[in-house]
């Protein structure tokens, strides 16, 4: 595929990841997403068009406020690179096609859900449950219409995925008295009707696998202590993403060890 359209795609990613950072912020504290417009958390001032450039005004400006030097989090910085990327990637992946509209719609969902997890320990349900109708619409609807378009499983490998993820997270919130949230739950069962069965199980064990090897260095490098809670959801949304992007060819070498 030619570069100029991956390389649009990567700056349509950095100027949505804007948004969802506007998302991320707000979401939590119950806030408009559109008024008030953007400012500085730390004066109040409203930001200039030339303080929004995605990625380039941080740079530009070395993530301080223009007008009271406040340290800009550097999770802007990263969500706005991680978007480009994953829609640069999601371009190169499956051209122009409706497929496209899907895989970015996917990523930009479990993008505001792992980084909102990450930093407040919470999974919206004004995220996850709209989340979860589109997810069964979209299923449905590909299912009658266009069958052979893989990222998106058939209706009932779909309700499979999502069964699974929401039993299994079900027990486990069970038999661990607390030591999972019921958030979780819900988040799985968007997770499984996204991916579906069988690629489910893919995103399941690069969740626990990613969860397992992060916990370790963050007790290992002492960033946080054994009692401290480390949220689960962050991982299930980066093993997801990596599932829609290489779920198939993970599993299709894994059956091929066997």
């Amino acid at each position: 595929m030619e570069a100029i359209p991956i390389v649009i795609f990567a700056l349509l990613g950095m100027t949505i990841a804007s948004f969802l950072n506007v998302c991320i912020d707000r979401l939590p504290a119950n806030q408009s997403l559109v008024f008030p417009p953007s400012h500085c958390a730390a004066c109040n001032r409203r930001l200039a068009i030339k303080d929004l450039i995605p990625v380039f005004s941080y740079l530009w400006l070395r993530g301080r406020c223009r007008y009271c030097g406040a340290a800009i989090p550097k999770r802007i910085l990263w969500v706005e690179i991680s978007t480009a990327a994953l829609f640069g990637l999601a371009c190169w992946q499956y051209n122009l096609s409706i497929e496209l509209a899907v895989a970015l719609f996917y990523r930009c969902i479990f993008m505001v859900l792992m980084v909102i997890d990450w930093e407040k320990g919470l999974i919206l349900n004004k995220i996850v449950f709209p989340a979860i109708v589109a997810a069964i619409v979209i299923s449905a609807a590909f299912s009658l219409f266009l069958p052979d378009i893989e990222i998106v499983p058939f209706i009932g490998r779909a309700a499979a995925g999502g069964g699974i993820m929401l039993a299994l997270f079900l027990l486990i919130v069970i038999v661990s008295r607390g030591g999972m949230g019921w958030a979780d739950v819900k988040l799985a069962a968007l997770i499984g009707l996204v991916t579906g069965f069988p690629l489910v199980f893919v995103a399941l064990l690069i969740g626990v696998i990613l969860g397992g090897v992060v916990a370790v260095l963050l007790l290992v490098f002492k960033i946080k202590k054994r009692k401290e809670a480390i949220p689960f959801g962050p991982f299930l949304a980066i093993a997801t993403i990596v599932t829609l992007l290489w779920g198939n060819s993970i599993l299709s070498w894994y059956r091929g060890l066997f």
